[in-house]
């Protein structure tokens, strides 16, 4: 049974792949970047992930257990995190959302609310300066919050 669920996934995988790389194909820029332009990045994952989605379907892993319901209901925990933090991730902007998101992620995993709050006030914060003094990347500031700034 595991064995066809892994190659199952392995082709839908190959299919993902296949996917990423037709739409990179198709990314237009205004200007040319030299020497590779905005699409070799996506490419290079596409062939990347088809090549290991092949190894699962040829060699699929031996048979495995399902986690505990406590694991599993974390696993969904950290996957609802994730969505909530992409989707808000524009409307409340960087810090706030990844505010939000570390300090979650970390009290799910057992940290203190202290803990928690230090992490998940630091990171992004020292992030988001990285980002925008360092490499020169803006980003956002949350819709909600672009009165108060």
């Amino acid at each position: 049974m595991r064995i066809a669920a892994d190659r199952m996934l392995g082709i839908a995988l190959i299919g993902l792949a296949a996917f990423i790389a037709v739409q990179a194909m198709q990314l237009k820029t205004t200007f040319s970047y030299e020497p590779v332009g905005p699409k070799a990045f996506p490419i290079v994952l596409a062939i990347v992930l088809a090549l290991l989605a092949l190894v699962m379907v040829f060699r699929p892993g031996p048979d495995g257990e399902w986690p505990h319901k406590t694991l599993a209901l974390r696993l969904l925990l950290v996957l609802a995190l994730l969505l909530a933090y992409a989707v808000l991730f524009t409307q409340l902007g960087f810090i706030v959302s990844s505010l939000l998101a570390v300090t979650a992620l970390a009290r799910l995993f057992g940290a203190s609310w202290v803990k928690a709050l230090m992490t998940g006030v630091l990171m992004p914060v020292v992030g988001y300066f990285l980002f925008t003094t360092a490499l020169g990347i803006s980003l956002p500031t949350g819709y909600w919050f672009a009165s108060f700034l």
